[in-house]
């Protein structure tokens, strides 16, 4: 297959998921109830009232997702496994008919050439762990990786990369800091042991994963380019506050060993932890939306506000479509970390929009393949400026429970009806497709 013009040889063409906003079968063949559970429980969490007890039902309709992606032609799947699903209350024994999906699903990616990108955790962590105090409790990193090593020892032979964390700065800050997401908790900056936690977890699994699978491993965080409301000085301080929570605070230690001098000693830090948390890493998974304009504040709790930059156009989520933002994200970790930064993926990138299947069953969706061809040609344009990136992967194969979104917002490039699980490939899915086969 002829690569894409513009990008190195190898590079790899895949898509994302996520278990929580796929898999449904909340309690098929012993699984245990994670945060979202209990989350989608409570009344006035989520916008549409719903939950992920069915999403897309991909734990019983796989083979055909897969066939979706071999027809899509993608090199690779990123997807993530569920911890409640391995182990019920995470932690003990593993749970023999959860862990047996996962193998079904590695060896129907496998026969169908693609390589399985494994997520470990997704923001879905088991209640029994969460009753204990979750990531604010430092025994929640070693169960952590407990879970590795079990999940390594069943899959490690045949996954193509693993990932330790999909986004820990976004699990800190909306679940722990602002509440809007599981677990609900509206901790302000005293969030911030559950951002350390994480990357102690990270840190711990990535000894585990080095040693019982030769599979390279990552870290996936996201990351927004931060732009001041104004020439005022009080915004400009709130732009670099939060550049430094979004864009360093979860990078800084992993890949220097530090965190960011600004915010000084940190009580939650025991003897060890850096050079835990400081592992080497074979590749940096880099997650990118939009940038966003940061205005100072003494309302909320924080003391800025953010919002999606003005004068753009915007996605159903009223994110502002921005794609030289991810050039600039990309060259801003190059430039920012050097030598320390490892070979990069784009490990998630996508919009929102109101899609629907037409009477003739087809579903157009030009918006998507617009925003999609601008930000894969500013990864190109941060390839020519000599950033090392070695893939792209679309957010998301499926449209799927969006979080506090409920079903509102689909993302996919498959739509998904979820009264009857019916797929229908957007015209986003065969424009993707054309890229990657080389025939647009």
């Amino acid at each position: 297959m002829a690569g894409v013009q513009g990008f190195p040889e190898g590079f790899v063409w895949g898509a994302s998921t996520a278990a929580y906003q796929i898999e449904g079968a909340a309690t098929a063949d012993g699984r245990g109830p994670s945060v979202w559970d209990t989350f989608t429980s409570q009344p006035g969490r989520i916008a549409d009232g719903s939950t992920g007890d069915h999403a897309c039902d991909h734990y019983h309709r796989y083979p055909e997702d897969v066939a979706l992606m071999a027809d899509l032609g993608i090199g690779a799947y990123r997807f993530s496994l569920s911890w409640s699903r391995i182990q019920p209350d995470g932690s003990g024994l593993a749970n023999p008919a959860g862990l047996a999906f996962y193998d079904r699903l590695t060896d129907e990616l496998l026969s169908r050439g693609i390589q399985p990108v494994v997520n470990l955790y997704h923001w879905d962590l088991p209640q029994a762990l969460e009753d204990t105090g979750g990531w604010l409790n430092r025994d929640t990193a070693a169960r952590f990786a407990d879970y590795a090593r079990i999940a390594s020892q069943a899959l490690g032979d045949r996954v193509a990369l693993w990932s330790t964390l999909n986004e820990p700065f976004e699990h800190m800050a909306l679940g722990h800091a602002l509440g809007v997401h599981a677990p609900g908790r509206t901790l302000a900056l005293e969030a911030l042991p559950a951002g350390h936690h994480q990357l102690l977890a990270h840190g711990l699994a990535v000894q585990v994963l080095s040693e019982t699978s030769p599979a390279p491993v990552m870290l996936i965080n996201s990351y927004s380019p931060a732009r001041p409301a104004s020439d005022d000085e009080a915004d400009i301080f709130a732009a670099g506050m939060y550049d430094l929570l979004q864009n360093r605070l979860l990078t800084d230690p992993v890949l220097l060993g530090s965190y960011p001098a600004e915010l000084g000693e940190l009580p939650f830090v025991a003897d060890g932890d850096l050079a835990t948390i400081a592992q080497p890493l074979d590749y940096l998974g880099v997650n990118y939306y939009q940038p966003h304009t940061v205005r100072a504040t003494s309302d909320g709790p924080l003391p800025f506000d953010i919002a999606s930059p003005p004068g753009y156009p915007q996605t159903a989520f009223g994110w502002s479509v921005v794609p030289d933002g991810l050039r600039e994200t990309l060259t801003a970790l190059r430039d920012r970390y050097g030598d320390a930064l490892p070979p990069l993926y784009v490990t998630e990138n996508g919009c929102a929009y109101n899609d629907t299947v037409d009477a003739a069953g087809e579903c157009a969706d030009p918006a998507r393949v617009t925003y999609l061809d601008g930000h894969i040609n500013a990864v190109r344009d941060a390839i020519a400026d000599g950033v090392d990136v070695r893939g792209y992967f679309v957010w998301s194969l499926l449209d799927n429970f969006e979080w506090a979104e409920g079903y509102t917002k689909r993302f996919g490039l498959v739509h998904v009806d979820y009264d009857t699980q019916r797929r229908t490939p957007k015209s986003s899915y065969s424009w993707y497709r054309d890229l990657i086969t080389g025939k647009s």
